[in-house]
């Protein structure tokens, strides 16, 4: 394998791994792909912002940030107190449910999800200690080849984000009872409260 294949390779693998825990991004997306709600334009955002972060990472920007701790505060604070508000939501859905799955009510507006997601995405300081600094970083170690490496990252991401979205209309039979989505929820709550606190912990 030629160093051009190799950077390619290293990068799609890297990825794959840092984005692939469970997550308030993952969570979100297949939450809307079970739906079948705007999957298209939440896996474009996503893919479309890992791809900024990959870039700006192998630009520099990570060096930027980690000389500017204050910044990953500030993200910090913000992003906890935002996951631990959607997790609440999500618990009060758990708790109380509506007469309809989530499935079969009405879509939320376009405007709304996509606002979400950024948020997830964007106050989410694990984005940038991941992507942009970590990733930066391991680019840069293959010098001449370290946007191949980017290519590789990204392309992980969106294969990623395409599975994870469009895939989970796979899930819809199982999500057809009210008390599936309740456990779902109860899963996002949970996952979205104990990452806002790990946080606000560190």
């Amino acid at each position: 394998m030629n160093t051009a294949s190799v950077a390619v390779v290293s990068g799609f693998a890297t990825s794959i791994a840092l984005i692939a825990a469970i997550g308030a991004q993952n969570a979100f997306v297949l939450r809307q792909g079970i739906r079948g709600e705007h999957v298209l334009p939440v896996v474009a955002v996503c893919t479309t912002a890992d791809l900024l972060l990959i870039v700006a990472g192998i630009a520099g920007f990570g060096a930027l940030i980690a000389a500017h701790p204050d910044i990953v505060t500030v993200t910090t604070i913000g992003g906890a107190a935002f996951l631990i508000c959607y997790g609440l939501l999500a618990a009060r859905r758990a708790v109380k449910p509506g007469t309809l799955t989530p499935a079969d009510a009405a879509p939320a507006r376009l405007t709304a999800v996509l606002a979400t997601c950024l948020a997830l995405t964007f106050l989410n300081p694990h984005v940038y200690l991941d992507t942009v600094i970590l990733l930066g970083a391991l680019a840069n170690e293959h010098q001449d080849s370290k946007w191949l490496f980017g290519v590789g990252a990204v392309t992980a991401s969106a294969v990623w984000f395409t599975g994870l979205g469009f895939g989970a209309k796979r899930l819809r039979p199982w999500f057809a009872a009210p008390r599936t989505w309740r456990i779902l929820d109860g899963v996002i709550a949970a996952v979205m409260i104990a990452l806002g606190i790990s946080l606000l912990l560190r």
